[in-house]
């Protein structure tokens, strides 16, 4: 596979590596983009790169909560001008309260809205809004309480990231603290239990090679055991004290953890939803003039 100046400009925006390096990493890695992220972590090139901060789409998310059940719906539309709509954000309102009584998201597009499918009077607000909309993605968590947080807010209940965090207790007050450190540390899942293998097996693999490559160069060589044993799995440590919810130093406290923080007012995260704007959607880069132009000429 050819590796274009284009790939190596997205590979160099989404780890801070050099040119040149993102450009060899493409190609000692047959221009595999996520192979070439871990070969550059495993040259001590790059940081770990997470898909969403490499990909980007407009729109809002809406968050809402009815008793003990949350919902987070993504509507996507074309452009940031869209967000700031009033027609739009009445549209996002609408679905994410039918969204409080579906299931999932194929039940939330046929459920009635104002008499409609929720489908339907999507399709009608493209013709109204004048771009294309698309109606992403829903999740749900519940439990004795759900909080909810919305970051970077476009108006109540929607903007760019929300957050839903449901526990087995009482104390609302820590939930909502929760849901705002989720909103700002993006774990992966709740606990170690939850990860996904996949991940934890491509994390192991990075943190071995790049142990044994800086053994390997270094003037005093450590026995292969301490690396085995000792220090590959202390970076493994770390990577699942950074990456999940209970793991994860507490932003209202870092002196200890979200777990500890929850259990100390006594209560237990049963699940979390974070969902951010175009997570995992590639869009095509325009400069804002053409942006503005495109607009203008309808």
């Amino acid at each position: 596979m050819s590796v274009t100046a284009q790939m190596v400009k997205e590979l160099r925006d989404s780890t801070g590596a050099g040119m040149m390096d993102a450009k060899k990493a493409l190609v000692e890695t047959n221009g595999d983009m996520e192979a070439a992220v871990d070969w550059l972590r495993t040259k001590g090139l790059a940081k770990a790169a997470k898909k969403a901060d490499r990909v980007a789409a407009e729109g809002l998310v809406g968050v809402a909560v009815s008793g003990h059940r949350g919902v987070a719906i993504e509507i996507n539309s074309e452009t940031d001008f869209v967000a700031k709509n009033a027609d739009f954000q009445k549209l996002v309102h609408g679905v994410t309260k039918v969204a409080l009584r579906s299931s999932d998201v194929d039940a939330l597009k046929a459920a009635d809205l104002d008499g409609q499918p929720v489908q339907t009077v999507i399709q009608e607000a493209v013709a109204t809004i004048g771009e294309n909309l698309n109606l992403r993605r829903m999740a749900s968590v519940e439990g004795d309480h759900v909080a909810m947080y919305v970051h970077n807010a476009a108006a109540d209940g929607m903007g760019k990231i929300g957050v839903l965090v449901a526990i087995k207790g009482a104390d609302a007050a820590i939930a909502k603290q929760i849901a705002m450190h989720v909103a700002a540390t993006n774990p992966l899942a709740l606990s170690e239990a939850d990860l996904d293998p996949v991940v934890v097996e491509r994390e192991l693999a990075v943190q071995t090679s790049k142990a044994l490559e800086e053994n390997a160069a270094s003037a005093k060589p450590k026995p292969e055991a301490v690396i085995q044993n000792n220090i590959i799995p202390g970076r493994m440590k770390k990577f699942l004290e950074e990456n999940t919810l209970m793991g994860q130093k507490f932003v209202m406290n870092p002196d200890i953890t979200v777990a500890q923080a929850a259990k100390d007012a006594g209560v237990e995260v049963t699940g979390f939803v974070r969902m951010g704007v175009g997570e995992g959607i590639e869009k095509k880069e325009e400069d804002f003039a053409a942006e503005v132009a495109k607009m203008v000429q309808g």
